[in-house]
This record gives structure tokens, sequence and C-alpha cells, in this order.
């Protein structure tokens, strides 16, 4: 490398560009076409080995892991008070009560519908934030597939070295230092696995006792193998699959075209200040080299070779492109090496592009048409969402009709029919429920089981934060029932006042 006009020594770019030629070549897209006459099917993976870079995109991203995973290891740990017989872990998702608490929130299988409204709010945020950032906000800061690969990557660097020495490493002969440094890798993986993906069991037991079981050694097999499962899994999307999983499993990056429109800020390689690309290869001043038609780009392979998922943002924009702008360190690092402004790649505009080259004035609009309205709509859908949830039921009641016999005749000319009812009580105090049966006139009421006589109502109760089971009979005069019936079971709670109204069948000869 030859010092630029101004008399700085730019040096060999060591820590910018590989030695070898295998490594300063720009690693094939994801995706790209098999050579002609090539038979097979599938197009073979292109190993990818990101090096290591500084810059202010970086140490974003390193913010946004360390942050997540410190919310991620706190929760469990959080107590909420919830009363005497309730779990008081923060969050915690009950499977053997059928509940998921989250801080003040109890949520039971009746409130499952409540999630479509707030998958509707991560999805209209996702459009909103992709309409204006691209990828960027999510799939290359904050998605958990995004944060395993940065971790993983981490570690291997760590222990294999950078970019160069794991090239070499790989494609040396298996010798007994390599065996090491690989098992260790491995090794550092699995733990990284247990702490990560492992870690999630503690949202589904109580997190104190469940790690104090692990330790004393009395932890039950069944969440032991969820540890394994979930440790597994991670293993596999952050160790092997990584780029892969964004590639071909993800959805994700086909929706992206539907998101973006010329305004919308995405990491662009700028060509009207980097075409053609050339490398710096004798000492031509800056204008000599613009004459010559050449441009700031010096071909160095630096964005490909920090890319995590090893495109060439050169080519355009990408599905594979996942906005993580670490290709704009990496270029950065590389101008400021050889004295040339920074911003060949940067977060642009494909309407700035074009204003550059028609020597327009650069614009940034994100009051749109595309962003109002999703904005719009993200309003629309919380409020209701809000508005729902606060009017939630508290209680939960299903009724099954025996299914033999269907109906059973008396001997003083009354029918009876059997019910299974279940109620829940989803609040934290003792609740009376008061149960009527409407359609049919003259039907009473029993509870199996019990010698009180039927009744025109029966009143049960059900403690807090359950769920009871109670076999009803009803019973009603032949003559005012015949055939099949529509009956109602009207349910009232005794405190507030709150109404449940249930539809059955009543048989009868």
């Amino acid at each position: 490398m030859t010092s630029p006009p101004d008399g700085r020594t730019s040096g060999h770019l060591s820590d910018t560009a590989d030695t070898t030629a295998s490594a300063l070549a720009p690693a094939p897209a994801p995706g790209d076409s098999p050579p002609a006459g090539s038979a097979s099917l599938w197009a073979e993976r292109a190993r990818i080995y990101p090096r290591d870079i500084r810059g202010p995109f970086r140490r974003l991203k390193w913010t946004v892991l360390i942050g997540a995973l410190g919310i991620y290891y706190l929760l469990p740990w959080l107590r909420w008070d919830r009363g005497p017989g309730v779990p008081d872990q923060a969050i915690l998702g009950d499977l053997a009560g059928n509940r998921l608490f989250i801080f003040g929130l109890e949520l039971w299988p009746e409130h499952t519908s409540y999630f479509v409204g707030l998958f509707l709010i991560a999805a209209l945020l996702l459009f909103l934030f992709s309409t204006l950032l691209g990828r960027t906000f999510w799939c290359g800061m904050s998605c958990p597939q995004t944060l395993w690969i940065d971790l993983f990557y981490w570690l291997e660097r760590h222990i294999e070295g950078d970019r160069g020495k794991r090239i070499r490493l790989d494609k040396a002969p298996w010798t007994a230092r390599k065996v090491a440094i690989k098992s260790v890798k491995y090794g550092s993986w699995v733990i990284a696995a247990i702490f990560t993906g492992g870690y999630f069991i503690l949202y589904f037991v109580d997190a104190p006792t469940f790690v104090g079981q692990i330790i004393t050694g009395e932890a039950a097999a069944t969440p032991l193998w969820f540890v394994v499962v979930f440790a597994g899994s991670a293993y596999f999307m952050g160790g092997w699959a990584k780029e892969q999983f964004c590639n071909y499993m993800c959805p994700w990056p086909r929706f992206q075209s539907a998101m973006l429109d010329a305004h919308s800020l995405i990491v662009t390689y700028r060509p009207w200040r980097g075409d053609r690309p050339a490398p710096l290869r004798k000492p031509v001043s800056w204008e000599e080299r613009r004459q010559q038609g050449f441009g700031d780009c010096i071909d160095c392979g630096v964005c490909v070779q920090v890319c995590p998922v090893g495109i060439d943002i050169r080519k355009g924009l990408q599905m594979e492109c996942i906005g993580c702008a670490l290709c704009i360190d990496g270029c950065n690092d590389v101008m400021t090496r050889i004295g040339r402004p920074k911003g060949l790649i940067a977060f642009d505009t494909d309407y700035n592009s074009e204003a550059a080259v028609a020597g327009r004035p650069p614009r940034v609009r994100l009051l749109r048409a595309r962003t109002l309205g999703y904005a719009g709509m993200l309003c629309v859908v919380t409020l209701l969402t809000a508005l729902v949830f606060a009017s939630r039921p508290h209680m939960a009641v299903s009724v099954r009709h025996d299914r033999a016999p269907l109906f059973v005749a008396l001997g003083n000319g009354e029918v009876r029919n059997a019910y299974t009812i279940k109620l829940s009580n989803m609040t934290a105090r003792d609740a009376a429920y008061r149960i009527s049966v409407d359609g049919i006139t003259g039907a009473a009421l029993r509870v199996a089981g019990q010698d009180h006589g039927h009744s025109q109502e029966l009143v049960l109760t059900v403690a807090p934060d359950n769920t009871a089971v109670y076999r009803l009979f009803v019973q009603a005069p032949a003559a005012a029932a015949s055939g099949r019936s529509t009956i109602h079971f009207v349910v009232v709670e005794d405190g507030i006042q709150e109404r449940v109204v249930t539809e059955s069948t009543f048989f009868a000869e």
C-alpha cells in the first residue's frame, strides 16, 4: 500500500484485510447461482468468517446485547406479591395452573384471544420501524437470532482468533492443537447455550426453587429435559445455523420489499462516490484517480469481511442483508486510514442517492403516507386492545352434557339430564356463583352427590385463582320438554355481578 497524496502513511492495512488472496476475496453471496454446467440442485454453503471491527454501530450492538441479556437474566428473579396461595414470581408461565403472570396481570387460557391484539401491535410496530429504518431495528440489532450470532462469534474469535486465523485453522490438517482449540470452542458454545436457551426454563418454574434443586441434585426430570431442549435449540441456532436461519427459515426477508419505499433509511453503498472500485497500487492523487474513472472504493473487501451474513453491500439492497451496519464501521475505518471522507457506506435513502447524482439537495421524510398509515393503525389497534382487555371477564364457564345416557326418565314423570360444569375464578378472592337455567319451564338443579333436593338456583363457590368442576342434574317435567330443547345456564358472580350465559341441550323422549 502506498502513501496517499497528503503524505500520511496509510500502512499495509494489516488490520483491515488478510494477507492471503483467499481472505481478501469477497465471500460468495448466499443464494448465488452455481457455476454453469453444475448438476447440483443445492447451493453449497459458503462458510463465513466475520472479522472483528470497532465503531459506533458495533458498540451499539454490544450495548443492545448486554442490555437484552441483562433484562433476560433479571426478570425471573423479580418478585410480585399476589396474595397467599398464588406464585409471587413477577413473570411466570404457570403450566400447572394454566396461567400466565406478567407483574400485575394474570392471563388464563380464556384470554388467549387478547394475544391477537398484542401480535397485531408487534407486527405494526415492526412494519413502521422497517419502513423508517429497514431491517436495522429488529433484524440488525434486536432479534434473538442476531444476538445469538454475535455472542457465538465473539466466543469463536476469542478462542480461535480473528478472521485470518480462523480461515487458516479450518484449512489446516487435524492435529492435537486443532482438536483442543475446537473442543474449547464447542464447549464454550454449550455453556453459552445453557445460559441463554436453557435459562428460559426459569420463566416457567419458580427460579430460586429450581436453581436450588439443581444445586442439590433434587430437580425433577421434566424441567431438566426442557433445559436440554432449549439449550440444544440455542446451540443449533447460534452455533451452526447462524445466517442460514435468516436466509432460509425466517419469513421476514421476503416481506421487506413490501415495507420499504424510496424514503426508507437503509444501509446503502453510495455508487456515485465509490464506482469504479480499484485498489491503491501507486501514488496518484485522488484527482488523478477520478480522472481515470475510479472512485473512493479501493476494493479492500472489508465490507464483506465484517458482514455476519457474507454479502457484498456494493451490489445494492439484498434479501440477505439484515441491516446491522457493521459494513459502515468497516468502510469508515478504511476511509479514515486512506484519508478519504467517511460515508461511502452509510444510512441513506434511494431518493437521496438519486438526488446526489442529479445534484439535488438530500431530503429525509419521516412523515409520509406509509408511515402515517402504520402509525394510525397502530394507535387504533392499541386502543381497541386496551379497551377490550380492560373489560375482560373475571370468570369463565363451560358446560358439557353427559354423553351416556342422554337423559333418564324418572318414575314421577320427570326427565333428568346430567351436565359437567367448569367454573374458573380469575380473581384473588373467594367467589360465589349463582346458577340457574332458562329455556324449560319448571327446570330445577341439583349437585350430584348432594342430597339437598332440587332448586331453581344453586350457589357454588370457587377458591381464588382456581377452577372447580361440578356435576349437575337438571330435572324438568316431561310435559315441558320433548325431543331436543335448547337451554341456557345463567351464571352470576355475587361480588361484581358479572354474568355469563352458556348454551346447552336438554334431551327428553
